[in-house]
């Protein structure tokens, strides 16, 4: 990995991180389904880490700002480490209920908040901005496979043996990846608030301060908005990809299993590809060019009802969500000033939380008409986007030298 030792720490901690993520993916819905057959219940887990992450981003994105991100990387993977060592304990005694179940996923949520915007934060000051591409790429790969391949069948498979273990192997992993982080560079983030005043003045002055800068700047509020609305893209039809998989597709729950992980690897493919086309294409076409083919698999899903074609088109949409997110990431990294990354990186984070629970609504109002609407809607939004990205990132992120 041709990086920097900072760089190098980072990749790691996220690594780390990211399995223990997998792992809770499977495993969190397995502990509820164990303590309640209420199928409300069980997805209310979900809807809770949705809603919790939703409202402590603003505020998380002004604490990015105002102190030392490597003191928040590390304090939130050591925090996340021993609150689940309390919800392995709770489940090894045998104490566990749904209430604090849902505490932990609460905790967990919050500190998953910090760790990523601060992460994202601090990436600009260990690479180059030349490479903040490839390193963005390289962070999303591994996150990709942590996520997508090693994580969900490790949780099962721990899951399998005892309840409690998928647990305690998430909060290890989250407590090595906090001792990792502490290898990371200090930034000082608290000296230099302390200098413009900034720690001195209220949450709701610095949100509006990030808010305000985000809505005046128009390359990177462009960016806001096409990700708001490339959420509300994506949740259309994965919204009720299971039901079309099922229907449409004619899979039966392993099929749509190997559909998923077939789907990833074009995300896969679409890390080592960022940053050569950027290269290539510059920003703005890139970026046009990704969503144009998120528009194009999403049109081609809607009328296929064959499985393996299903499975390029899927793999392929991946491909450019991935392409998409690492410049638009590596973009935001380059324009926001270092003293505004935290707040304006939640106020975008919100935009697309939001633009996620709307798509996943629109997908299932729609989806009660016909599963091929919602699919087909969802490729019109990223002709919208696509549209957005042409009109909006022009002039200095057009030139493929950047």
């Amino acid at each position: 990995m041709p990086f920097g030792r900072g760089f190098r720490v980072l990749w790691s901690a996220n690594a780390l991180s990211n399995l223990a993520d997998g792992i809770a993916f499977v495993s969190m819905p397995l502990l509820a389904a164990s303590v309640t057959d209420d199928p409300r219940l069980v997805a209310g887990l979900a809807t809770l880490y949705a809603l919790v992450r939703l409202l402590v981003a603003l505020p998380i994105g002004v604490w990015v700002d105002r102190f030392d991100r490597r003191t928040l990387v590390v304090a939130a993977n050591l925090l996340r480490g021993c609150s689940l060592l309390g919800l392995a304990l709770a489940i090894q005694f045998g104490v566990l209920t749904l209430l604090i179940l849902y505490a932990a996923m609460a905790v967990v949520a919050t500190l998953e908040s910090m760790a990523d915007n601060a992460a994202s934060a601090i990436l600009p000051s260990l690479v180059d901005r030349e490479r903040l591409d490839s390193a963005n790429g390289k962070v999303a790969a591994a996150q990709l496979v942590a996520d997508e391949f090693a994580g969900p069948p490790l949780g099962g498979f721990l899951f399998a043996v005892a309840a409690a273990m998928p647990v305690y192997a998430m909060g290890g992993l989250w407590a090595v990846a906090g001792l990792v982080a502490l290898a990371l560079p200090i930034r000082n983030a608290v000296r230099r608030g302390e200098e413009t005043g900034s720690a001195r003045r209220s949450l709701a002055v610095e949100v509006r301060e990030g808010t305000v800068w985000l809505a005046r700047h128009r390359i990177v509020g462009s960016l806001a908005l096409i990700g708001a609305l490339a959420s509300v893209g994506y949740m259309l039809p994965f919204s009720i990809l299971v039901l079309f998989a099922e229907e449409r597709l004619g899979l039966d729950g392993t099929g749509y299993g190997l559909l998923l992980a077939w789907s990833a690897l074009g995300g896969l493919l679409g890390t080592f590809l960022a940053a050569r086309l950027r290269t290539w294409l510059g920003y703005r076409w890139t970026i046009a060019a990704s969503l144009a083919l998120g528009a194009v698999t999403l049109g081609g899903l809607a009328v296929t009802t064959h499985a393996i074609v299903a499975g390029v088109l899927l793999a392929l949409y991946i491909l450019h969500a991935t392409v998409w997110n690492v410049c638009a990431q590596s973009l935001r990294q380059r324009l926001i000033p270092d003293e505004l990354l935290g707040r304006v990186g939640a106020s975008t984070r919100v935009l697309s939380l939001l633009g996620l629970a709307v798509g996943a609504t629109l997908g299932g109002l729609l989806g009660s008409i016909d599963l091929a609407i919602p699919v087909a809607v969802g490729g019109g939004v990223f002709v919208v986007c696509c549209m957005v990205a042409v009109v909006t990132l022009s002039g200095q992120v057009g030139a493929a030298p950047q």
